[in-house]
């Protein structure tokens, strides 16, 4: 602003903010004022209107690229990737410093200063010939890790732009790990709207059917174990173009078999224990919350 100066930041959202000489922090930058410059304030002010919109596209393109590295693969990176397109760049690692990371059976964080840390905040270094990845929450409880990391994380009051060491994680039983339907949703309804939702987690609409209604909601998985999809039963179904039709939902039934729409007795050999337990988890909060009122 000339005589005024301000430094951009942004929050665990990637939401920026102002911090001014005097250490206020504001949400946005104030109007130019009569001593400011007459050039340079209108301009900056402009610029950051144009950065916060800008931010919000990207901000949620981004957390969900990181989520869906997390629970997908997981997703890797070369310690030179890591650190160019991660922890070095000036956006995301915004983002980056603010979740738990691992490189094989090491798990560390970006610190506030861009180095690397342990639990303990003792400095971790990456080796060259290392990969890296976003833990799932099951991988850091299985290494004993998860509790430490979350009371370390409060301790800081780091906010994490999406689930991480809060997540919930659930199992399959030994009877369900043993079956090609999971009938622990049988008989549950809920609004029509609220199972379209499934489509952010990758879930498709079935066919329409007989008076242009879609009886499934299906979700395709891929694994060292074998591949294949979820199907989701649904009555009455979902009126195609019109889903206020048929308001509400029941699932019939929760199937895992190599075809899409299909479960004939030869489907029977694929059974839940054929999903990673990852995608198991995922899969189970995605029908907890759709079930949960």
């Amino acid at each position: 602003y000339g005589p005024r100066r301000f430094r951009i930041s942004f929050d665990e959202q990637l939401r920026p903010y102002v911090t001014g000489d005097d250490g206020k922090i504001r949400k946005t930058l104030p109007k130019p004022g009569a001593k400011d410059d007459p050039d340079l304030a209108p301009a900056a002010h402009q610029w950051f209107a144009a950065l916060k919109k800008d931010v919000r596209t990207a901000a949620s393109d981004q957390i969900h690229r990181l989520e869906w590295a997390m629970v997908s693969g997981p997703r890797t990176w070369t310690p030179a990737e890591f650190h160019t397109y991660i922890a070095g760049h000036p956006l995301l690692r915004h983002l980056a410093r603010r979740l738990v990371w691992q490189s094989y059976e090491h798990f560390f964080r970006i610190a506030e200063d861009g180095t690397l840390a342990d639990v303990h905040d003792d400095t971790f270094t990456l080796p060259e010939d290392a990969l890296v990845w976003i833990p799932h929450p099951l991988r850091l409880r299985e290494a004993g890790a998860l509790t430490a990391w979350t009371e370390l994380f409060a301790d800081y009051e780091i906010l994490q732009p999406f689930p991480q060491l809060g997540r919930p994680i659930y199992e399959l039983t030994e009877e369900e790990r043993a079956a090609s339907h999971l009938t622990r949703f049988n008989g549950a309804k809920m609004p029509t709207g609220k199972v379209q939702g499934l489509t952010r987690y990758g879930w498709e609409r079935g066919p329409a059917q007989d008076g242009g209604v879609a009886h499934e909601m299906t979700l395709p998985f891929h694994g060292n174990a074998g591949s294949g999809w979820i199907v989701l039963d649904l009555d009455p179904g979902i009126a195609v173009g019109a889903i206020d039709v048929l308001p509400e939902q029941t699932i019939r039934n929760v199937t895992i078999g190599p075809r899409r729409y299909t479960t004939r007795p030869d489907d029977e050999a694929l059974t839940f224990g054929t999903l990673h337990p990852i995608a198991a988890s995922e899969i189970l909060a995605q029908l907890t919350d759709l079930t949960t009122n």
